[in-house]
């Protein structure tokens, strides 16, 4: 299995897990990757197409279409342009338009951390509530999960053939 289809299954597992506990079925799941300024794509850095590359695969890996599914951006500082949707405003513009249940998972991040912690779990379901959202999923990083480690273990073992 390769690298990419072992990290996509990873999540993919994780989502499905959080699913099935999930007080009620997300209508959509928010991918909230870290942003950057805008410039960084514009300058050709490929982070943005690898986002949606990522989001992607994933939405075909679960059999899901596009309304089921969104990319985002979060961690936005400064006062140049970054990356959007910003994930705080999308949010709450889903609750907004009448979408009340949603999950939120952050494909970019390996572990748990502030990031993922406090702004997402905390400022953007804060931001969604607000709105007027209800149920609000996070959907925790693969943080030290089998499959997350499995994935390591693939990289690991692809990365050494030839030296050894």
């Amino acid at each position: 299995m390769c690298i990419r289809d072992s990290y996509i299954n990873a999540l993919a597992t994780s989502i499905e897990k959080a699913y099935e506990t999930a007080e009620l079925r997300p209508e959509v799941l928010v991918c909230s990757y870290h942003g950057v300024p805008k410039r960084y794509l514009m300058q050709g850095d490929p982070y943005h197409c690898q986002c949606q590359k990522t989001t992607r695969l994933l939405k075909e890996r679960l059999g899901w279409d596009d309304t089921e599914i969104v990319t985002t951006f979060q961690s936005k500082f400064g006062p140049e342009e970054w990356l959007q949707p910003y994930t705080v405003e999308e949010v709450a513009r889903m609750a907004e338009k009448g979408q009340k249940n949603i999950a939120v998972c952050a494909p970019a991040f390996s572990a748990d951390c502030i990031e993922t912690l406090e702004e997402i779990n905390e400022e953007i379901k804060e931001s969604f509530e607000h709105a007027g959202g209800e149920h609000f999923t996070y959907i925790p990083c693969l943080n030290d999960s089998k499959e997350h480690i499995e994935t390591f273990s693939n990289v690991i073992s692809e990365n050494l053939q030839g030296w050894i």
